[in-house]
């Protein structure tokens, strides 16, 4: 009869304890509900009595409330949390944080497409249509290689728009661009292999290559792209020929055409990022790499990220004929980790045309975007900085003046004023002159625009 009754108190108090660090840490917050007591007594494992001892302990402390047939909540009285959390300080590290902090978007942030601009209702009808559609099979997982609708719609996509000739089984979906380079790397590189990348490039490329451990070959850029030295020892090159990130400059047909014959020579590799290929600010956008590849040596990856939104996670690469057995061995293993709805409502949104309206639309936006940003930079900063016309993209370079300056500096000083900003030498091995990286896309007014710059003046030269 006592264990019987000592095991009762230790389950009371085993709920008590429970309820009262989820509210201590901030996991359980004022006014949220809490489990009924059968509901939770199930998940314990007890009964529903013991459950309702402790609840009726935190009610009595002032932690809990009863609401009837509300259920039970926690006290809206408790307004400071974190007052409850001195019992638990010292076991806990000291830079863990109860609160998870959601992803805060600032002003000229790299990598994001018009947030503003992108087509909500459109999209928000296209999903509710897929899910109420949604049959048995498809409840299943997907197919590790993509679905294969979608697969057919980018091949489609991608000879009308970027003059990419290539079959649907060619074509793998990733969830990103990380996945996407992984998986090339894993089916076409060794541990040996020697990696070109770009310098200045994308800081990623350089760091999932590193944590890879592949061996990597800093080739420069100029204003004609990438410059490729007659006695490369790369095994692959990863380019970006459309708009060299970060530089912006394109490819030249020469440079394109000697590293396609440089591919062939040297039986090698070229991956072509074509990260934001449909936004060109002068004429119409140029053809892929991949357009002129006659050997088969590109693999192509592109992504829905910068077109409509990259928390879609949905990327694509297209890999060589020869090597779509290898590709699919690989998908298998690792999958590509996009759910089946999110691809279904890509491919809607691509077969009833809006894909290519939208494009067509933030090729007009990002032109003006640019121009107002550019206007109105050198009407606020006069002579401290200057940016080059730029023939594509959805950044720009702004240049600082004086060569004696530190970006890294003065990007870290711009980051505590709450506005992005990266220097280029951060996307560099080599000394480079001092510049910003900036992206436009998100500066919807001249108000919005003169108001950030104004903050962006006073953060880096205030007193000059």
């Amino acid at each position: 009869m006592m264990k019987g009754t000592t095991a009762k108190v230790l389950a009371y108090k085993q709920v008590y304890q429970r309820i009262h660090s989820a509210i201590s840490q901030g996991t359980l917050k004022p006014g949220e509900r809490i489990p009924s007591a059968r509901a939770l007594a199930k998940e314990m494992g007890v009964a529903r009595g013991t459950v309702e001892e402790g609840y009726a302990l935190l009610k009595a402390e002032g932690y809990l409330v009863s609401k009837g047939q509300a259920g039970t909540h926690v006290s809206e009285k408790l307004i400071d949390p974190s007052k409850l959390r001195k019992t638990n300080v010292d076991t806990r590290q000291a830079e863990f944080a109860a609160d998870i902090k959601t992803a805060e978007v600032l002003p000229f942030q790299l990598g994001l497409p018009a947030l503003d601009a992108f087509p909500r209702q459109t999209w928000s009808r296209m999903t509710a249509r897929c899910a109420r559609n949604i049959h048995t099979d498809d409840l299943a997982y997907p197919s590790a290689h993509g679905l294969p609708q979608l697969r057919v719609a980018i091949a489609q996509y991608l000879q009308l728009s970027r003059g990419v000739q290539c079959e649907p089984a060619q074509v793998f979906i990733t969830s990103g661009y990380v996945c996407s380079i992984k998986w090339i790397a894993n089916v076409l590189f060794n541990a040996q292999s020697k990696i070109g990348i770009e310098d200045p490039g994308y800081p990623l490329t350089r760091q999932v290559l590193k944590n890879s451990h592949f061996n990597i070959i800093s080739i420069p850029v100029d204003e004609d792209g990438i410059k490729l030295p007659t006695n490369t020892q790369a095994d692959a090159i990863i380019v970006t020929p459309a708009h060299q990130s970060p530089t912006c400059v394109s490819l030249s047909l020469q440079r394109r055409q000697a590293l396609l014959d440089w591919a062939e020579t040297k039986n090698s590799w070229i991956v072509e990022d074509d990260y934001d290929g449909e936004y060109r600010h002068v004429g119409l956008p140029l053809p892929a790499l991949k357009s002129i590849d006659t050997q088969d040596r590109v693999i192509y990856s592109g992504t829905f990220s910068k077109i409509l939104s990259p928390s879609l996670r949905v990327a694509y690469i297209v890999v060589p004929k020869s090597k779509v057995s290898a590709f699919e061995k690989c998908a298998e293993i690792y999958a590509g980790n996009v759910s089946g709805l999110t691809q279904a409502s890509v491919l809607a949104f691509m077969r009833e045309g809006h894909l290519l309206r939208h494009i067509q639309r933030m090729r007009k936006l990002y032109r003006e975007r640019r121009e107002l940003a550019v206007r109105v930079f050198n009407q606020v900063l006069g002579g401290k900085v200057s940016i080059k016309p730029q023939p594509g993209g959805m950044h720009m370079i702004l240049k600082l003046t004086d060569p004696n300056i530190d970006d890294l500096v003065f990007s870290n000083k711009m980051m505590n004023a709450g506005l992005f900003s990266q220097g280029l030498s951060q996307w560099s091995s080599k000394p480079v002159h001092p510049s910003l990286i900036l992206s436009f896309t998100n500066i919807r007014t001249e108000e919005e625009c003169h108001r950030l710059v104004c903050r962006l003046r006073d953060a880096l030269f205030e007193g000059q």
